[in-house]
């Protein structure tokens, strides 16, 4: 099945901008939450001064949680529309990963959760996060991991995608991409446990749903089925990458 990268990006932005995933996901739109940001975070070895960007930051709950924690300003660009900042460290901009909206060598950390694996081009994707890097600054990036090949074609849809596994990749595969970009992997780690946690959340939630609008829950239901059963076999897992521009 062939999508179109236009198509992939509005139904990521619509999807992840709508009141269904807020309440399916919570405030943080990733697996590990707070703690696994804060992990990042540290990773990032910024403080107040200076400067981070946020790649497709969501509602913003991690920049502003950066900007908490580190005293660093915070940059969040996503293609939906800005979330709104009551933290003046925080602005938030509407941009492409493929094309940040920011000049080169512009900032000294940028942070990227769980969302490589929607960018239909990674690897422009990679290349820009190394584009707007000062030198020496860090990339903190956690993401979904799969082996594809083992993926049933179920999960290569666009619901799919727009739910972070169609297109994910191996770590390995994740940290090659930043290489070829030209930075300098320090560490990689497995967080598997994290997206555990969040399927059994969105599995409890999605019950509540079924509840209210049943119709509406079926779909997601069988789709989060599929993610289990690719989890258990460990075909599917979630990763970090801490990675330098030299």
């Amino acid at each position: 099945m062939t999508l179109a990268a236009d198509e992939i990006k509005a139904c990521c932005a619509t999807a992840y901008s709508s009141a269904a995933a807020r309440f399916l996901l919570g405030d943080c739109f990733h697996p590990g939450g707070a703690a696994l940001t804060s992990l990042l975070a540290r990773a990032l070895e910024v403080g107040p001064g200076d400067v981070v960007v946020d790649v497709a930051c969501g509602p913003g709950t991690s920049a502003l949680q950066l900007a908490r924690e580190t005293g660093c300003e915070v940059i969040g660009v996503d293609l939906a529309p800005p979330a709104a900042s009551d933290d003046p460290r925080v602005r938030f901009v509407r941009g492409d990963a493929e094309s940040l909206p920011l000049e080169d060598a512009s900032v000294d950390g940028a942070l990227c959760e769980c969302a490589l694996c929607t960018f239909p081009d990674k690897a422009a994707a990679a290349s820009e996060l190394a584009r707007v890097l000062r030198p020496g600054a860090r990339l903190a990036l956690s993401d979904l991991t799969a082996r594809p090949e083992e993926l049933p074609a179920s999960l290569a849809s666009l619901t799919a995608w727009v739910a972070c596994v169609a297109d994910a990749r191996p770590l390995e595969q994740i940290a090659a991409f930043l290489e070829q970009a030209g930075l300098v992997v320090e560490h990689t780690e497995r967080h598997d446990d994290a997206l555990v946690e969040l399927v059994e959340r969105v599995e409890a939630r999605l019950k509540v749903a079924k509840l209210l609008t049943p119709d509406a829950a079926a779909g997601a239901g069988e789709l989060l089925r599929e993610v289990r059963d690719a989890l258990d076999a460990g075909v599917l897992g979630y990763g970090v990458v801490v990675a330098r521009r030299p």
